[in-house]
């Protein structure tokens, strides 16, 4: 819950970075308020623009909500479905996830499927399986096998957002495999296609490290988002 009109000078300076970094893709997820505005300034740029959530249905009485096909019609092509503050703020399920997930393959959208552990579940010992139960359950039971393609997955230790403190190399590279094989073992080949990115206080300082590790395949960027400086710069490791 970032940015006002005035943020449309950032996304300028992204636009314009993006085009000497050609082996980076690029999505900016402004708040909906800035879907339709962020769309048309990105049109014909290197910068896709997505939507930070969205609704299972595609209308209906559900006021303040915002359907897939909506964020579609503004120039959106993909949403955030399931993220950490969702599903502790709004009390999200995996069901409710799965929905969305389906609501955005639906809609012609690439959905981008949060999972992720808090900092109690870590220190239980539990993080593998509370990221296996959300996996499952957010995902790979509803999306059909020819659905690969139609999602992506970010690992969003929940203990490590917006708190600076960023989990070690291991643990990360441990829950993207772990990840990575849950979906070969659903989608096959098609499955080692499916991009895992890291999300958790990611920054200039930590990125090359974090994003050149084995199946971590980009980043899910949050305050660090808000100014171009410092998201170009963790793009610049595609360089």
């Amino acid at each position: 819950m970032n940015g006002l009109s005035a943020s449309a000078g950032e996304l300028a300076k992204i636009i314009a970075g993006a085009g000497g970094l050609p082996k980076a893709d690029f999505l900016i997820c402004p708040p909906a308020t800035l879907v339709a505005h962020f769309a048309g300034l990105a049109r014909g740029s290197r910068v896709a623009i997505g939507g930070q959530d969205c609704h299972a249905e595609p209308a209906g009485a559900f006021t303040g909500d915002i359907a897939a096909e909506m964020l579609k019609d503004a120039g959106a092509s993909a949403v955030i479905v399931g993220h950490s503050e969702r599903r502790h703020y709004h009390c999200e399920t995996n069901a409710v996830v799965c929905a969305k997930a389906h609501a955005a393959r639906r809609a012609g959208l690439l959905a981008i499927v949060c999972v992720g552990e808090t900092r109690a579940e870590r220190d239980a010992g539990k993080a593998l399986d509370v990221v296996g139960r959300q996996l499952q359950g957010s995902l790979l039971q509803g999306l059909p096998p020819d659905g690969a393609a139609d999602f992506v997955v970010a690992y969003e230790p929940v203990w490590a957002i917006g708190s600076g403190v960023t989990p070690t190399l291991d643990d990360v590279t441990a829950t993207h495999r772990f990840i990575r094989e849950r979906l070969a073992a659903r989608y096959g080949e098609a499955g080692q296609g499916v991009r895992i990115l890291y999300g958790g206080s990611v920054k200039p300082a930590n990125a090359e490290e974090l994003l050149t590790a084995h199946n971590v395949d980009g980043a899910l960027i949050g305050g660090a988002s808000l100014k171009a400086e410092d998201f170009l710069a963790i793009a610049a490791v595609y360089r």
